[in-house]
């Protein structure tokens, strides 16, 4: 997958810097969820997140709807899949917003879940990671 902006360059200042690094994980990557909070405390806009950690030789991880990362997801939830197909029509794409804003109805585990386990196809990340998702739900790359 590559980013929206691969090749926008946004500088950070050393104390931008520092909160990011604080915020990576045990492996150096930085987890979707703290993707967003790391924008809100740098004063940067979500979408810039992938640029910036690209630009620092950082990943972003754990996608909480399942599109990459290695979070667990459980079973998919009947009734959340139904309210978000109404949303689709027919073409069973739904933006990361629409997914998120779903989630204050129940939680973003469940979406996550839901849509992990479905036939829903994430696009538009929020945090600039991919406009679409290429490959299969099973991993394989098309």
């Amino acid at each position: 997958m590559s980013s929206i902006d691969d090749n926008l360059k946004i500088e950070l200042d050393k104390v931008q810097k520092d909160l990011l690094m604080t915020n990576l994980d045990e492996e150096g990557k930085l987890s979707c969820l703290k993707a967003f909070k790391v924008a809100r405390l740098i004063g940067k806009k979500p979408k810039e997140m992938s640029a910036i950690t690209k630009s620092l030789g950082i990943k972003i991880t754990n996608c909480e709807l399942g599109v990459f990362g290695k979070l667990k997801f459980q079973d998919p939830n009947i009734h959340v899949y139904d309210k978000l197909k109404q949303n689709y029509m027919g073409h069973k794409t739904l933006e990361c917003k629409v997914l998120w804003d779903e989630a204050q109805n129940s939680t973003l585990r469940t979406v996550g879940s839901t849509v992990k386990n479905s036939d829903i196809e994430v696009v538009h990340c929020q945090l600039g990671c991919f406009r679409e998702k290429k490959g299969h739900k099973n991993g394989n790359k098309s």
